[in-house]
């Protein structure tokens, strides 16, 4: 996960980063008021305060910092952008805000990152639907060739994925060579599974390994899942 520094170079620039990150808005607007902090001032690896106001879900800071003019759309050193931040700890308010605000929804990180991967490894299904909604990319990939569904049908995250059927993500085998509904067996969520087999997800597709999904669990009820679906399809 991002790791935030709050190294600064001057004392007013450390006390406004101060104020973003503890939500105290009087300092900041005291600060960016007196004309010498500058509402978009890094610190060594990129973060601007709106980033360190997103990522706190301060959403009184974050609009100050919006109505001061700061640039929504900036990347930290790794790509991070304040919607990423915002998505990350599930803010919700601080999200739509931002997005109203301009902020760019498919914006990744370097790693190939996207605000809805992010908030769907983190199980945050408001802010998965708030994305979706926006325009965010329901296959949006990371470099590793993970989905946003595939990262929910891992950890069993339901919610999400129900989210993410309403917009026909990809249910068959993705460029890292494995798909949601094998993620979702290896995981031994038998909601999950369901989800997928009842969204129209092939039990008889082979991952990279040349594996099919039932042949990675020794769960009865999951395999029964399975073969359920199995029959219909081969008939």
């Amino acid at each position: 996960m991002c790791r935030m520094s709050f190294k600064k170079e001057t004392p007013l620039a450390n006390a406004a980063f101060w104020a973003a990150r503890r939500g105290n808005l009087a300092l900041l607007k005291l600060l960016l008021n007196s004309g010498r902090v500058d509402v978009d001032c890094r610190d060594s690896h990129g973060t601007t305060l709106l980033m360190v106001a997103a990522y706190a879900g301060h959403i009184d800071c974050v609009r100050e910092l919006v109505l001061q003019g700061a640039d929504i759309n900036l990347q930290r050193e790794d790509g991070a952008t304040a919607l990423f931040l915002a998505a990350q700890g599930g803010y919700l308010d601080v999200i739509r805000l931002l997005l109203a605000s301009g902020a760019k929804v498919n914006q990744p990180r370097q790693d190939g990152t996207a605000p809805l991967w992010i908030a769907s490894q983190m199980g945050h299904s408001e802010v998965v639907r708030v994305m979706l909604l926006r325009g965010a990319d329901r296959d949006a990939a990371r470099n590793d060739g993970t989905t946003a569904l595939l990262k929910a049908a891992n950890k069993g995250y339901n919610d999400v994925i129900k989210e993410l059927l309403k917009f026909s993500p990809t249910l068959g085998i993705l460029k890292n060579g494995t798909s949601a509904l094998h993620a979702a067996v290896l995981s031994g969520n038998i909601k999950t599974v369901a989800l997928l087999l009842e969204a129209g997800a092939d039990p008889s597709l082979r991952n990279k390994a040349n594996e099919l999904p039932a042949e990675l669990t020794k769960n009865e009820r999951i395999l029964r899942l399975l073969r359920s679906k199995e029959g219909p399809r081969k008939s």
